[in-house]
C-alpha cells in the first residue's frame, strides 16, 4: 500500500499538464491501468477538482507506460522531491511556473541549451557552473541580457 501511496503523489508531481475542461473525468472512463495505479482514490474521485483529476489521470496513463526502469528513476526523482525543504518546493514551483508562461519559442531554447549543457563532459560543466557562480549579480544579468539579445542562427525548416 505504501508503494501505491507513493506512486498517487509522485504523479501528483510528474502531472505538470492540465487541460481546460468544465466536466472532470469520470473514474469509469479510467483505462483498467490508470484505476489500479489510482485505486486509493476511488472512493473520493468525483470530489476532486477537474484540475487535479486530469493531473493525476495524465500522470497514471504515463505511469502505465513507463518501463521497470523509469518508474525507479521517477520513485528516486520523488524522493528527492520529498526531502526538499517546503521553500525550496515552492521556489521551484514558482520557477516552473515561470517557465510555463513563457513563449513556446522561449521554452524550446531554454530545453536546447540545457540539453547541450547536459551533453558536455563533466569537467566542462563543472567548469562552466564554477564560473557562473563566482559572477557578480550584475555579470550575472549582462550574461543574461546578451545571450537573450544574440542573433540566433535559423533552425531548420524555418
Amino acid at each position: 500500500m505504501r508503494v501505491k501511496s507513493i506512486v498517487v503523489l509522485l504523479l501528483l508531481l510528474l502531472g505538470s499538464t492540465t487541460f481546460a475542461q468544465d466536466e472532470g473525468v469520470r473514474w469509469a472512463d479510467l483505462s483498467d491501468g490508470q484505476r489500479e495505479v489510482l485505486g486509493q482514490l476511488e472512493d473520493s474521485w468525483d470530489t476532486l477538482p477537474v484540475e487535479r483529476q486530469m493531473r493525476l489521470s495524465k500522470g497514471a496513463e504515463r505511469w502505465a507506460g513507463m518501463s521497470g526502469n523509469e518508474r525507479e528513476q521517477a520513485r528516486e526523482r520523488f524522493n528527492s522531491w520529498r526531502q526538499l525543504s517546503d521553500e525550496r518546493r515552492e521556489q521551484i514551483r514558482e520557477r516552473a511556473q515561470v517557465f510555463r508562461d513563457l513563449p513556446p519559442e522561449e521554452q524550446r531554447r531554454i530545453r536546447d541549451n540545457y540539453r547541450k549543457f547536459r551533453t558536455m563532459d563533466r569537467d566542462r560543466r563543472r567548469e562552466l557552473r564554477d564560473r557562473y557562480r563566482r559572477m557578480t549579480p550584475e555579470q550575472r544579468q549582462r550574461l543574461r541580457d546578451h545571450l537573450r539579445d544574440r542573433p540566433r542562427p535559423r533552425q531548420k525548416g524555418k
